[in-house]
């Protein structure tokens, strides 16, 4: 039988260098810039290159200290010429590390002893790129008095030190950059300019200082994105003012779908006074054109109110177009499937027209009480196959909340009656739909039916169900044939028919809600649309 051995191999270790936070005494001097204790450190011969545990080095320690003397030293101090170029885990090198301190002595003396001023991290950033993020207008000169190249990317994301630069807004360092020659144009990886970065956000002063160097004002990303575009999603007003100002265009299509305009993007951001502005540039194709987006939709869907308001006293259409992209066949559609109920009585003010659809909508998102608001608007009543799609809601729990109104504003019960409707229901919804009937008239098929459902299902009709309807009921019946639908839709009408109170509410089948416990709510009226959009949110 085989047997492993593990052999131990005792080796004589120096650990004087090694600390608890793995600085070594010289990494320690070098950090706190003390000059006369690294020279004795050094004369008694303890190392300059033991790393930490980061990769540190004193090289590393006196560069990001500002530690000039102490870096001073170490270089000269340097077993070889890679000290120079040595580097921490992530890459960073001495002149790195000075650069994104923004010493100007640390990085004079690295670049005099030939520290590489295009030298890369980890993550391919520049000691240029530091210099520009650190702010040092004197580090950036020096960096560049050194041929540190300006052109290309500079960073993990692609971004040139322009980008930078023109992201904390200082022109300063973009003139001296654009001075040596980099490209005012240049692009990330999404093919962001330097101008885009600045309208994205909100640097008025760097847009307006590559305006006047030229800077194409109509760049695109790669997504089609604009300036201008840009500028209006994040609600940057001076920068919109500025860009439209020097030749931005309004109408230069910004994604791949190639509909979405600046207009969209104020739109459905709420940014209202660049929504006013760009209305009196924007070309009005999108309205309602085919294959287009109304910028309608965008304020609904964004939920925003006053700019929906904005866009239809504008001229922009209630109506709009149909819109594939987001499901939708109308801005009323949209209203109700973001939950928005607040825009339909803007929408109808504005000329929009209701039809059954958009009852039909309201039930498949259960937004029930704009589905008593717009049949208190007169919405036409679903007839013929579009009752099928309301047969298939009539089998949910809240039948309460929608079907009373439907029938109570006019619909006649007896196209639902049929087999497919009768099984899919509960009971208590056949006994209520057969209240708004004379049931002792209804077809021989339907007689049939119920006869049936009875004897083989577990449905127990009404008692009186089996006697002759009452006058009373008989004369509600006729009644109410005799009224129009507008009438019987508003209880203010009702209530000025000449007949008793008692009558009203009869007429008015109180007495059949308080029956099957149902509290008619009233949403005819717009003071009650802050609960309507309460109730759908």
């Amino acid at each position: 039988m085989c047997r492993c051995f593990r052999v131990i191999v005792q080796v004589e270790m120096d650990f004087s260098e090694a600390y608890t936070d793995r600085c070594s005494t010289v990494g320690h001097a070098a950090r706190r810039g003390d000059i006369k204790s690294l020279r004795k450190l050094i004369k008694k011969g303890s190392s300059v290159d033991v790393p930490d545990n980061r990769g540190w080095m004193p090289i590393h320690e006196a560069a990001f200290s500002d530690a000039a003397q102490c870096l001073q030293l170490l270089i000269h101090s340097a077993p070889s010429k890679a000290y120079l170029k040595s580097k921490t885990f992530e890459g960073e090198s001495a002149l790195h590390l000075a650069a994104k301190r923004g010493s100007v002595r640390c990085c004079e003396f690295l670049l005099r002893a030939g520290a590489d001023p295009n030298d890369l991290t980890n993550d391919v950033t520049t000691p240029l790129f530091l210099a520009v993020e650190s702010g040092c207008e004197a580090v950036v000169k020096l960096l560049l008095k050194y041929k540190a190249n300006v052109n290309g990317p500079h960073s993990c994301s692609g971004w040139n030190p322009l980008h930078q630069a023109s992201l904390m807004g200082r022109t300063d360092l973009m003139q001296l950059l654009l001075e040596k020659g980099v490209d005012k144009e240049c692009k990330d990886d999404f093919g962001i300019t330097p101008l885009f970065i600045a309208a994205q956000y909100g640097k008025y002063e760097s847009l307006h200082f590559l305006l006047s160097c030229g800077a194409d004002v109509n760049c695109q990303a790669k997504d089609k994105a604009t300036p201008l575009f840009i500028a209006a999603q994040e609600g940057h007003e001076k920068c919109a003012e500025l860009l439209q100002s020097t030749g931005a265009d309004p109408n230069l299509y910004c994604n791949d779908d190639g509909w979405q305009l600046p207009i969209h993007a104020a739109a459905q951001m709420g940014r209202r006074k660049i929504l006013e502005m760009l209305m009196t540039v924007t070309g009005r194709i999108c309205n309602t054109g085919k294959d287009q987006v109304s910028p309608v939709y965008s304020a609904v869907y964004g939920g925003h109110r006053q700019c929906v308001e904005m866009l239809l006293s504008g001229g922009f259409s209630p109506e709009a177009q149909e819109c594939p992209v987001f499901g939708c066949k109308s801005p009323m559609c949209m209203a109700i499937q973001r939950g928005h109920s607040v825009m339909a009585p803007l929408l109808l003010q504005y000329g929009f027209q209701l039809s059954s659809f958009y009852l039909q909508r309201c039930l498949e998102y259960s937004n029930f009480p704009l589905f008593r608001y717009f049949l208190s608007q007169y919405c036409p009543l679903p007839s013929g196959n579009e009752l099928d799609a309301f047969k298939l809601q009539s089998s949910n729990s809240h039948y309460k909340e929608w079907l009373p109104y439907l029938l109570l504003a006019g619909l006649d019960p007896t196209p639902l009656l049929d087999v497919t409707w009768i099984r899919s229901v509960n009971n208590e919804v056949v006994n209520f739909a057969l209240e708004f009937t004379n049931w002792k008239r209804l077809s021989a098929d339907v007689e049939m039916l119920l006869s049936t459902h009875a004897e083989h299902f577990t449905w127990i009709p009404h008692k009186h169900f089996a006697s002759l309807p009452s006058l009373m009921h008989l004369c509600r019946l006729k009644i109410r044939s005799l009224l129009k639908t507008e009438h019987l839709r508003s209880t203010k009408y009702i209530s000025r028919l000449p007949l008793p109170a008692c009558l009203q509410d009869y007429l008015q089948y109180s007495d059949v809600l308080h029956h099957h416990g149902i509290a008619r709510k009233d949403d005819s009226h717009e003071d009650n649309l802050e609960n309507i959009s309460q109730a759908s949110d």
